[in-house]
């Protein structure tokens, strides 16, 4: 079954990665390996991935025994969609709203502004979701990682 409108995985594991970022103190630096484990993501294409957000300035790397990736920006400042970006280039929901104008027919198709409030309503969810509102808060053992997903919520009974 083909999902025509599937985020990639290239995208998935670029919001995986800056997520677990966004997650640790802003001055530490993690190893890519470490990323990989944590947020379930393989390693060689995590790497491509990484190198990609460094040349786009959203992580910075620093070498070294001690070294490893860290945001280049504060998470608060960083949304969904630099991310996506960053990765997969613009985005558009059909051709005809790349800005190429591919498909010839814009002048008389009744469906353009369909597609275009789909992509303006799409683009603006992904602008507002902030990597700080996304960030894993550590567990009671320090780890942050995919396993805080499965955690339970806890439930407090209102105050009497």
């Amino acid at each position: 079954m083909q999902h025509v409108l599937r985020i990639s995985r290239k995208i998935d594991y670029g919001l995986r990665a800056m997520i677990y970022l966004a997650s640790i103190p802003q001055e530490a630096v993690v190893p890519f390996r470490e990323i990989a484990r944590q947020m379930d993501v393989p390693e060689d294409f995590l790497a491509k991935i990484l190198k990609t957000l460094v040349d786009q300035g959203l992580v910075r790397s620093t070498r070294g025994p001690h070294g490893g990736y860290a945001l280049a920006r504060p998470p608060s400042s960083v949304s969904f969609l630099d991310v996506i970006e960053a990765v997969e280039g613009p985005v558009a929901l059909n051709v005809c709203l790349d800005g190429e104008d591919a498909c010839g027919h814009s002048t008389s198709c009744t469906m353009v502004s369909v597609w275009r409030l789909g992509q303006e309503r799409m683009l603006d969810v992904y602008r507002q979701a902030r990597l700080s509102d996304l960030a894993f808060k550590p567990a009671d053992d320090g780890q942050i990682g995919l396993v805080q997903l499965n955690v339970q919520p806890v439930v407090r009974p209102p105050p009497v």
